[in-house]
């Protein structure tokens, strides 16, 4: 099978910690298209000074990918504690930023990177242009930039109405849009809706080979909702959102989690404002939209999805469309 995964931040780079174990005895090919939208910490502080693409979501799935979580791996991960000019910086995100100025190009930064780490699959950017999102708030307020988006949002005043990106007109590496045209399954999510998942969405190039592929395309939900992004929203929401991006309805099917976290940790999220995610499964049918649901949390401190979890369910949908094309065949 050929997987594609869709995504950023730290629900993709989970995902992928877990399919990178089905490599290569259930996926022969895997890739991961990654968001570059970032513009907080040592992201952004590289991406104004260095005009590089953010390269926060990229060396952090290029982790999760890497065959051996050895001394390497976690060189690629140590974050500067002190230093002047140093201090916040992740040593991964300097590397990928040295490599795309030799370079001259951050793709090829990119691919250098994965090798020498030796990745089960492939990290490719969603562009490897600059790029800023932009959102309009219900309050008719328009905040420019990912973080202060969040953070905004975060203040409770009004909620995301519309969101888009600038240029508007990137284009996405051909790379990205022939794993989609040629993918089996391709997975968006998860992550927050709005700038993880949206944003890789608001490259045409993108959305449009979404639109062709023949793949099965399944959402994987959020556990919990994100406070300024997604306050009450159900699970058809958030696929409502997607496609509403898209422009056509594409999503076969949605992972959804059905185990709430532990008290405490429920608790600390509601404090927050972040409730469960509600798995309206009736509203979902009516979407044309089947539902996989089980427990797929993980356990510790925070509502996030197990890898190896997700991967149980990925694999029954791979066996699922291995039979199918058994039948079709005869």
């Amino acid at each position: 099978m050929k997987v594609v995964s869709i995504g950023g931040g730290t629900g993709l780079s989970s995902l992928l910690r877990g399919l990178k174990k089905l490599v290569p005895d259930y996926i022969n090919d895997l890739s991961a298209i990654v968001t570059v939208a970032d513009n907080g910490g040592s992201s952004g502080r590289l991406r104004e000074e260095m005009g590089i693409p953010a390269p926060g979501d990229v060396r952090n799935c290029i982790v999760a990918l890497a065959e051996d979580e050895d001394i390497l791996t976690k060189v690629f991960q140590y974050r500067f504690q002190e230093g002047e000019g140093l201090k916040g910086h992740s040593f991964g995100n300097l590397f990928l930023t040295v490599l795309a100025k030799i370079t001259g190009n951050f793709l090829e930064a990119v691919e250098t990177t994965s090798d020498i780490l030796k990745i089960k699959g492939k990290i490719i950017p969603s562009t490897a242009q600059q790029v800023d999102l932009v959102a309009k708030f219900t309050d008719g307020k328009i905040i420019r930039g990912e973080t202060q988006i969040t953070e905004y949002g975060k203040k409770l005043i009004a909620k995301i109405e519309k969101i888009w990106m600038e240029p508007e007109n990137v284009k996405a590496p051909e790379d990205a849009i022939e794993a989609i045209l040629d993918a089996d399954i391709i997975t968006l999510g998860p992550g927050s809706l709005y700038t993880s998942v949206i944003p890789n969405l608001l490259v045409n190039d993108i959305k449009d080979a979404l639109i062709k592929s023949k793949a099965r395309k399944i959402y994987i939900s959020n556990v919990m909702t994100q406070y300024g992004e997604t306050d009450d929203y159900a699970v058809s929401d958030h696929i409502k959102a997607i496609e509403d991006t898209v422009g056509k309805h594409f999503i076969d099917s949605v992972i959804v989690n059905t185990q709430l976290p532990p008290d405490d940790v429920l608790k600390r999220y509601m404090k927050e404002h972040a409730e469960p995610v509600v798995v309206d499964a009736a509203n979902i049918s009516r979407m044309g939209v089947k539902v996989y649901s089980g427990n797929l949390l993980d356990e510790g401190s925070y509502a996030r999805h197990n890898p190896d979890k997700l991967n149980q369910v990925v694999l029954q949908i791979i066996n699922e469309i291995k039979n199918s094309k058994i039948a079709v065949n005869g």
